[in-house]
């Protein structure tokens, strides 16, 4: 009976050292060198940027438009806040900053804060 209790505790010893191996493995760097991690699509993120405008909705869209000519400078879609929260903006001066991509006319930019600039918004 004892040999039987002693056989069962060394192979759980053995279990339990094999489990530990196995969630924490050793690597060795030694002679290797790491290599950075390669983009999947072969891009890099767009740096963040700041546009200067006025916001609009046109078409069921927000834009952020020239103060000057009205003409859409780029289609604003939000990063990190609800898309309604550029409804209390319209009218408004602002400063959006962001990233951008280019596509089409205008571009379209990815908006992370708005900063307003005036409370009102007219061509000069």
């Amino acid at each position: 009976m004892i040999r039987r209790a002693s056989i069962t505790i060394a192979v759980l010893a053995i279990s339990c050292s094999f489990c530990s191996a196995q969630s924490n493995p050793v690597v060795s760097n030694a002679g290797s060198q790491q290599q950075p991690k390669a983009d999947p699509k072969g891009t890099k993120p767009a740096p963040a940027t700041s546009l200067t405008g006025c916001v609009d909705e046109q078409e069921g869209q927000w834009v952020l438009v020239s103060d000057q000519t009205m003409a859409v400078i780029a289609h604003l879609a939000a990063d990190g806040f609800p898309t309604e929260a550029f409804a209390k903006h319209v009218g408004h001066k602002v400063t959006v900053r962001g990233t951008s991509s280019s596509g089409g006319s205008s571009p379209q930019f990815k908006v992370r804060t708005i900063e307003t600039i005036s409370e009102t918004c007219a061509a000069r």
